[in-house]
């Protein structure tokens, strides 16, 4: 999902847990992932956590305006284990990051990828997972290597994230052959109804929607020159108390089995 704005998807409340109190050791209140529900000021200290909700299986938005997926369990398991709260902030992956930097949200989680560029402006936990760029295509496309992506006619990304990035590199930045989307969601439709002829993002988006969509015959490739990428959980400069907290937590919740669980619930084949 996912580098800078220079280059290249919350926050319902959900007093769960994630109310990253430094003393840690409380279990947390249960989580409401409800967007509009008030913060919790019972026990424990509550962070604001932001996120683009549009970004399956790490982050969507229920009919009902819950925030859901694998980003969001993760933070509640970081939570309980550390014994804080957190609510959720649901909002356009565009000025996503401003909000660590004016004090509006406490930490994002966002399938953000961890760049040199962005630590630049931000710290990160230790990463908690690993993806590549791939590209989506219809049937009818053949994409084995960057040479086959210079021949298609329109590419889609994401505006802001790492695939913007690579379309940049690959096609040039200022390249008309890149059309920049705000959300994957839209990116699909666009290659569904040909109005591109692929997508580049982030490898398990793109395989949770080829496997979600089986009957339209799209495929995910795989292109060698792409490199793996690691998320992290970002918070503004100069927190260590807040990135430990986060790495002790992500620590635990990998030992104890919690983490794999997780993992399991979204990814398993």
């Amino acid at each position: 999902m996912l580098f800078s704005s220079a280059l290249r998807s919350t926050v319902a409340v959900l007093a769960l847990s994630l109310g990253l109190s430094a003393c840690g050791g409380q279990e947390s209140a249960p989580a409401k992932n409800d967007a509009s529900a008030p913060a919790e000021t019972a026990s424990g200290k509550t962070y604001q956590v932001a996120l683009n909700a549009e970004f399956a299986p790490f982050e969507s938005m229920t009919t009902d305006g819950k925030v859901e997926g694998f980003d969001v369990d993760m933070m509640d398991a970081l939570a309980k284990v550390g014994g804080f709260k957190v609510e959720y902030k649901h909002q356009p992956w565009e000025g996503l990051f401003a909000t660590i930097q004016n004090g509006d949200a406490d930490m994002i989680i966002s399938a953000v990828t961890i760049t040199e560029d962005r630590k630049q402006t931000m710290d990160f936990s230790d990463p908690y997972y690993t993806i590549s760029q791939v590209v989506l295509v219809p049937n009818g496309k053949n994409v084995t290597s960057v040479e086959d992506l210079k021949k298609l006619g329109k590419v889609a990304v994401m505006t802001g994230h790492t695939g913007d990035l690579v379309a940049q590199k690959i096609l040039g930045a200022t390249s008309d052959k890149i059309v920049r989307l705000e959300a994957f969601p839209l990116a699909a439709k666009e290659v569904e109804s040909g109005g591109v002829d692929a997508v580049i993002s982030d490898s398990a988006v793109v395989a949770n929607y080829v496997k979600l969509n089986s009957d339209k015959g799209f495929t995910m490739v795989r292109v060698p020159d792409f490199a793996e990428e690691y998320y992290g959980v970002a918070v503004a400069k100069n927190n260590p108390e807040l990135v430990n907290l986060l790495n002790t937590s992500l620590k635990t919740i990998k030992e104890n089995g919690e983490y794999q669980k997780i993992l399991d619930q979204y990814f398993a084949k």
